[in-house]
């Protein structure tokens, strides 16, 4: 199980710190990952960090937001600065275990709105 938190209402320009703990499954041998989604939208990959601690970043992310892990605490974090209205969407944590013979698991999401 993955919970994310941290969502909430920034102005333009604000930062926010968005969490995933995971619950029942250890992350060491996961490709975690944040992705988000507007309604009516697909649902789009904003960043992932591999078992390795590399990282990938959406063009939209680039510069601006930053994925990181601690397998210890089994935890993931996506540090969002500068925000936008268009980053307004709900953000959800993916646990991708494919590679080491696990399943995926996703997040029940966390809504980011920033607005003036």
């Amino acid at each position: 199980q993955l919970v994310e938190s941290g969502g909430g209402t920034a102005l333009p320009g604000e930062s926010l710190r968005l969490s995933c703990v995971a619950s029942g499954i250890g992350i060491t041998n996961f490709v975690m990952g944040w992705y988000r989604q507007v309604p009516g939208m697909q649902r789009e990959m904003v960043a992932h960090i591999t078992t390795e601690g590399f990282t990938d970043y959406a063009k939209f992310a680039k510069g601006r937001f930053s994925i990181s892990r601690d397998n210890a605490k089994d935890m993931t974090w996506l540090q969002l600065n500068y925000l936008k209205p268009e980053d307004t969407a709900v953000y959800y944590c993916k646990a991708d275990g494919r590679y080491s013979g696990n399943g995926i698991f996703w997040g029940q999401g966390t809504q980011v709105t920033v607005s003036s």
